[in-house]
């Protein structure tokens, strides 16, 4: 490595690491770094804005939008509490509460998806005088595994789709063949078979729950419109260059104003509590990445990668998978996996490698592997937070028992998939 590539390097670990010290103003510490870049000459100015992808902020911001107002609708809320009622027993409630969340979390961030179904679960446990743990539990650990399953469910999968210009149809089908959507329900089905063998002994009896009352439908139309509007814009021209974010900005703002106008949910509310904190570290990371790609750091490290396993696929893939699972158990996987893509499509084109094999596989560890601690993603933190404030402390090993065979069955089910279909 020349000069500045360790220079590079140095200043992106250091960001890393105090990241995870400070992960409350992670995107403070990610523009901090990119002033030591620009300052030490490593990144010119100019290129910052080169290196941000504007188009996938505006899928971001759109989609984060109408998710907040989807919230606020009350619909998800109402859909819960209707699958809670035709629940044989709690165990079942258990499992159709988590398989919920997941399908919740492939549109909606998974902090989000933990508030809206957590509330439903305590009123749940309260009623039947349970512990609500294993509720809470399943419902953080399936938003977790299923925002990997859409082009808007996660940032890794944004970061995914902005560095290989994959569309929103291509997390479905790729190429002919199942996409990243299809190994993360495969996996799903298989942790929620673990749940179920986790909490088997939960027989009781269920008990209605007050149904919420609907605020508006409207929301719900325009989460359909945009995910309608990003599968159909994903056929056309320069969907990954502009038109992406330009649907979900205009479905964005076409929410705003009819929340305007019709009072039914506030605008204040919507554009304070979508996430500003992660839109801003999302378009640092990108600028982050760009000195790495600048410097041709990702190279030198590809090329540690492809010593190191010995060109071996097998042995690169499974390295990439549980690597993946270990780091993102105990830090912020968005700049980890950031940072990953562009050393492994450096490896796939030295080594001649799937690239879809490596980068999916590698994207499954990274955001699954967040399952197995209480610190390990931010919808876990949620959720042990809400559970502490209602008096139940949940500590390091009672989450890894729940979290560790969820991720494992999880990881191992998606990966033996990916590697089936993508090898």
């Amino acid at each position: 490595m020349n000069t500045e590539q360790i220079l590079c390097l140095a200043v992106f670990l250091v960001i890393y690491v105090t990241i995870i010290i400070f992960h409350g103003h992670k995107s403070f510490i990610a523009w901090a770094g990119i002033i030591v870049l620009v300052v030490i000459g490593i990144m010119p100015p100019l290129k910052i804005i080169h290196y941000i992808n504007w188009n996938i902020l505006g899928i971001f911001w759109g989609s984060l939008v109408v998710a907040e107002l989807f919230i606020y609708s009350k619909i998800p809320a109402y859909l819960a509490e209707k699958i809670i009622d035709r629940s044989r027993n709690l165990v079942w409630a258990i499992i159709w509460l988590s398989a919920f969340s997941g399908i919740i979390s492939a549109f909606v961030e998974n902090v989000a998806t933990v508030l809206i179904v957590a509330p439903i679960a305590f009123e749940v446990s309260r009623k039947l005088r349970v512990s609500p743990v294993p509720f809470i539990l399943g419902i953080c650990l399936s938003s977790n595994l299923q925002g990997t399953a859409t082009l808007v469910g996660d940032p890794p999968s944004m970061i995914l789709a902005s560095a290989t210009k994959m569309t929103f149809n291509d997390f479905i089908f790729l190429n002919g063949r199942p996409g990243l959507f299809f190994a993360v329900e495969f996996a799903a089905i298989i942790s929620l078979v673990v749940l179920y063998f986790l909490n088997r002994d939960q027989k009781q009896k269920m008990q209605p729950v007050a149904p919420e009352r609907v605020v508006s439908l409207v929301p719900g139309f325009l989460l359909i419109a945009l995910i309608a509007g990003l599968a159909i814009g994903s056929f056309m021209p320069g969907f990954m260059d502009y038109l992406g974010g330009t649907i979900c900005i205009a479905i964005a703002i076409i929410g705003i104003v009819w929340s305007l106008f019709s009072r039914k949910i506030k605008t204040y509310h919507v554009l304070k509590d979508t996430d500003w904190e992660t839109f801003f570290f999302l378009a640092a990371i990108f600028a982050i990445v760009g000195s790495l790609t600048e410097t041709k750091t990702t190279t030198v490290l590809a090329q540690f990668v492809g010593d190191l396993t010995s060109g071996n696929l097998l042995v690169t893939y499974m390295l990439l998978v549980v690597f993946s699972v270990f780091i993102s158990a105990f830090v912020d996987n968005v700049p980890y996996f950031a940072a990953m893509v562009g050393v492994v499509s450096t490896l796939s084109a030295t080594h001649g490698y799937p690239l879809y094999l490596l980068l999916f596989g590698t994207i499954i560890g990274t955001t699954v592997g967040g399952n197995i601690t209480p610190i390990g993603a931010a919808a876990n933190i949620v959720a042990v937070g809400m559970l502490k404030k209602r008096g139940h402390q949940i500590n390091f090993l009672d989450f890894a028992r729940i979290g560790i065979p969820f991720t494992i069955a999880s990881v191992v089910g998606a990966a033996l998939f990916i590697w089936l279909f993508w090898r």
